[in-house]
């Protein structure tokens, strides 16, 4: 890794910190319902502006970044890594472009290979994984195009509208992503 290379800016996006005036955006993506059915297997319930107020988790074994576009600054999703085990130098990630105009034009990407990077490189986890429900298959690409590999199927675990799909479970490990 070049010691050069930003460690919060890609091409496309930043990882910043939360603001204040970021709640309002968060609010109204959960308002949208594909949105938060692809991005958890919780059931999907809008927030308030205060339920986002709070600021990010301090938690040693979670980091949580908004994502914001270069061009405008514009609030356009998070990324974060959570459940850290230190010792075992593993963790697992979530990503979610909520507004609807900057989702499938790259930003996503950016935002994986910005956080891979800081989980292998900053962070020195060895391990990152994740899941996905099936029907996310947009998602399953994008992981997949950064070096995420599939290592299970919680079969038919998610529950959407009376009809059963699996969910996926996948990984990358540092080398793999050195590669």
């Amino acid at each position: 890794m070049s010691m050069n290379k930003s460690l919060f800016s890609g091409q496309l996006v930043r990882l910043c910190a939360s603001r204040p005036d970021d709640a309002a955006s968060l609010a109204l993506w959960s308002e949208d319902a594909e949105y938060l059915r692809n991005l958890d297997t919780d059931f999907a319930m809008p927030g308030s502006v205060k339920s986002f107020e709070k600021s990010n988790d301090k938690s040693s074994n979670s980091m949580e970044f908004r994502l914001r576009t270069f061009e405008s600054d514009t609030l356009i999703g998070f990324v974060a890594l959570f459940s850290i085990e230190w010792n075992n130098q593993c963790g697992k990630m979530a990503i979610g472009i909520g507004d609807p105009n900057f989702r499938g034009k790259g930003y996503g990407n950016d935002a994986l290979r910005l956080i891979l990077s800081y989980g292998f490189c900053e962070l020195n986890l060895h391990r990152i994984g994740l899941d996905v429900i099936s029907y996310n298959t947009r998602a399953i690409h994008a992981y997949q195009k950064v070096g995420f590999q599939v290592e299970g199927t919680m079969r038919e675990s998610v529950l959407r509208d009376g009809q059963k799909y699996d969910r996926i479970l996948m990984s990358i490990l540092r080398n793999e992503y050195q590669q």
